[in-house]
């Protein structure tokens, strides 16, 4: 009997093709924000971010993975709207800075078109700045580990904050000079006084002298 070593190895990685889907691809579509960006420190912000799935498998995307959303709003409020073909499916809620959305509510034939919306509800922290991440998605497989390629982040800009490494220069100070006098300088009254006194007394003693 002949034996085929290699024909098992072929066998066993046709079937992990067939049982491991490959991973589909989420895009995103449209981000809106109110108010508009940018952000105040402090103030409420409500961001809608639109994601489209592109499926690369058998499905729209894998049951067995999750999508994990982070957003750096204080006390934030979540709502995941899963849309199939145009029409309002799965829905869940969430509150805090992490959310996390079950892969199987994603899950369906590729003739389907599936996207889904990302409504944040929070407060921008009273610290932030010079820039805020305002949502941070990322796919995760059934291992819990991160999905190459599969990060999404979006941030904005804090209002009146400096950019990261901008130097504000400090205001130039013209020294004052006070001008030099050139007027000269005049003699103490008293003196000239006693200087024309003496010189008189000095006149009337010659005189004097002379008589």
């Amino acid at each position: 009997m002949t034996r085929h070593p290699i024909v098992l190895p072929l066998v066993l990685a046709l079937l992990l093709l067939v049982i491991v889907p490959a991973a589909a691809t989420v895009v995103q579509s449209t981000v809106l924000f109110s108010p508009n960006p940018p952000l105040i420190q402090s103030g409420r912000q409500n961001v809608v971010a639109t994601y489209i799935i592109i499926p690369s498998g058998s499905m729209t995307f894998s049951e067995n993975h999750d999508l994990q959303m982070q957003t750096d709003l204080a006390n934030a409020r979540w709502v995941i709207q899963v849309i199939d073909d145009g029409r309002n499916a799965a829905r869940q809620t969430a509150s805090g800075n992490v959310a996390f959305f079950n892969g199987a509510l994603l899950s369906y034939p590729t003739n389907h078109d599936v996207s889904f919306t990302v409504t944040i509800n929070g407060t921008v922290p009273a610290a932030a700045g010079p820039e805020v991440m305002v949502l941070h998605v990322e796919e995760l497989d059934n291992a819990g580990h991160v999905v190459p390629g599969s990060i999404l982040t979006i941030t904005r800009p804090v209002a009146g904050q400096a950019p990261t490494g901008t130097v504000t220069p400090l205001p130039v100070v013209t020294p004052v000079v006070t001008p030099a006098t050139t007027a000269t300088p005049r003699a103490n009254l008293p003196v000239v006084c006693v200087v024309l006194a003496a010189g008189i007394g000095l006149i009337l003693v010659a005189r004097q002298r002379d008589l």
